[in-house]
């Protein structure tokens, strides 16, 4: 545990050097995966030393001091480039550093790197990205989920103790299932993303990738927090050291357990029978609209992001193709060789839905459908501590096996996307299998993160 890190490395019983230095180690003896797509072992290495120096000279450098941790590409730093897994991008130096990474830095942690990720977030498998496809630890023919891949193959690698990521509609915990490790997507609002590059605003979510509960829980006491720099962060007390009263009582989503892999399903079902065994109290629940909500995320969040990747033109910064002859061409040139083809469908899709004669037809109606779904969504869980459904439909595939067909791959994220149309925290919680890992998926009320992550402590006991 993170913790018990902290504790060794305050006490003495290790430095921070030597810590960080592991990590760095064990980074390049896991190359062949292809995790990070850039290393900042000189910087890493210099705060290091900072954090001993502070501990010798009786100072506390913070709740995760010396702790080393990994970068999704798309969280902006002062150091390093920011790519955000895309070639428009290029090698873009930020002037500022993401106000939830700085929060981590502050405390003490310390950053070695920034990891793979599919182009802007749009994917669901670290395969559609400019750096080449991210390996999953368990499997190196088999991808490890998507976009945050790279920070779930991080953890998994046992790389580094956490790592961060963002989550639109399950690209934390989907990967984290197909990886085996915790991941969490908190409450919208409630981790600020300012200097996090947009994919879609209104699902959004910054959150943790661990190997148990109690260390995402602590990543996130720490990242969360009002920030006047980002509208929409909400103020929340939260404790995340908090006790669970048990038995609980857990409400299975009966759409989710239908059109599952076998293994998926062997899984799930065993994992409900030991809660029912240990005494907590299941029952059958009924979301009838979310058998829509995979529809309704792909005509929303193509919209939002056909408008926020219109920045990037070729112009202002990144990619730019420097033998056009006009404006124009600049414009159509750079995004076209700099936007993968999913980032290109998905600005497609988004533009067509907003366009004349076809908002009403298919925006509006999804908004409409979001607040249905949101309805549901509260009354179904209203006498309930929470709700538990599979995270991933299947297990981990083959690298190349779904790149051809894009709707098979968009319903990889059919069970995450309901948390983030309703803006719930939702954690993933890794099952005992013998092959491929699979992951089952416990949701809470909104602003309930703290007991969320009690209940996914003493789930994890069990499972």
């Amino acid at each position: 545990m993170i913790s018990d890190l902290v504790v060794s490395i305050k006490s003495g019983q290790k430095t921070a050097v030597q810590t960080v230095q592991a990590a760095l180690d064990k980074a390049d003896e896991c190359d062949d995966l292809n995790i990070f797509i850039e290393l900042h072992a000189e910087q890493a290495l210099v705060r290091a030393k900072e954090i001993d120096a502070q501990i010798a000279a009786g100072e506390d450098p913070g709740l995760l001091a010396g702790v080393p941790f990994a970068a999704k590409d798309n969280f902006l730093t002062n150091i390093g480039s920011t790519t955000a897994g895309a070639n428009i991008l290029g090698e873009f130096k930020s002037p500022i550093t993401a106000t939830s990474l700085q929060r981590l830095l502050d405390a003490g942690a310390v950053l070695i790197g920034k990891v793979n990720l599919d182009a802007f977030g749009h994917g669901a498998s670290t395969e559609s990205t400019h750096f080449g496809s991210t390996k999953n630890p368990h499997d190196a023919t088999k991808v490890p989920g998507g976009s945050s891949g790279g920070s779930a193959a991080a953890v998994a690698a046992g790389i580094v103790p956490f790592s961060i990521g963002t989550d639109t509609g399950g690209s934390i915990r989907q990967p984290s299932a197909l990886s085996g490790v915790y991941g969490m997507k908190p409450t919208y609002g409630l981790v600020s993303r300012y200097g996090v590059v947009a994919m879609a605003s209104s699902t959004d979510c910054i959150g943790a990738i661990a190997t148990n509960a109690d260390d995402v829980g602590l990543v996130l006491s720490v990242m969360s927090a009002q920030d006047p720099r980002d509208g929409t962060t909400i103020s929340a007390d939260q404790d995340f050291t908090q006790e669970v009263s048990q038995p609980l009582q857990l409400g299975v989503v009966k759409q989710s357990m239908h059109g599952l892999d076998a293994q998926v399903d062997s899984a799930v079902t065993a994992a409900i029978k030991n809660l029912k065994t240990a005494g907590h109290e299941i029952v059958e629940v009924d979301l009838p609209s979310i058998e829509l909500a995979l529809p309704c995320y792909y005509i929303l969040v193509p919209a939002e992001i056909s408008s926020n990747l219109s920045r990037y033109d070729g112009i202002r910064y990144g990619y730019s193709d420097k033998d056009a002859k006009d404006l124009e061409q600049t414009y159509s040139s750079s995004r076209s060789t700099g936007f993968l083809d999913e980032n290109k469908r998905r600005i497609m899709i988004g533009t067509y839905v907003l366009s004349s004669g076809y908002y009403d037809a298919y925006y509006k109606k999804a908004q409409r459908l979001r607040t249905k779904i949101i309805k549901e969504y509260n009354e179904a869980i209203d006498d309930l501590d929470g709700l538990v459904m599979p995270t991933s439909p299947v297990v981990a595939w083959s690298i190349g096996e779904k790149m051809d067909d894009p709707v098979k791959m968009y319903q990889a994220d059919i069970m995450t996307v309901t948390a983030n149309l309703v803006g719930v925290p939702s954690i993933n919680i890794p099952l005992s299998t013998d092959g491929l890992p699979v992951g089952m998926q416990l949701l809470a009320r909104q602003r309930e993160d703290d007991k969320l992550v009690s209940m996914a402590r003493a789930l994890g006991e069990i499972l």
